[in-house]
């Protein structure tokens, strides 16, 4: 199943931008790795902002959810983040899907 992540990320005022930063390199090694293992299909940063939009392809909802939880920023700024999560469907299946629709 495919998703869209869209990561919004904030910090408490007694955190140094030195030690997001810290945890964003944690995750960045994470993320890649996951791009690597093809769970993660493409990760783009907003410029000018703390916003990370990602899509992955995992099994199902339950994973999802494992694999957020377990993610080094929710770990240690979970508080400070706001995951918007949005369920996909590739647009070749929804153009069959409404082709099949038309025929009928």
């Amino acid at each position: 199943m495919l998703y869209h992540l869209d990561f919004h990320v904030e910090y408490p005022a007694g955190m140094s931008q030195q030690e997001l930063l810290a945890i964003w390199s944690e995750e960045a090694d994470v993320a890649l790795g996951a791009k690597q293992a093809g769970v993660v299909v493409d990760l783009w940063k907003c410029v000018g902002m703390r916003r990370v939009i990602v899509i992955v392809d995992v099994p199902s909802p339950e994973t999802l959810d494992q694999i957020l939880l377990d993610l080094p920023l929710m770990k240690k700024n979970g508080q400070h983040v706001r995951v918007e999560v949005t369920s996909l469907r590739r647009y070749e299946d929804f153009a069959a899907d409404v082709k099949s629709r038309l025929e009928s």
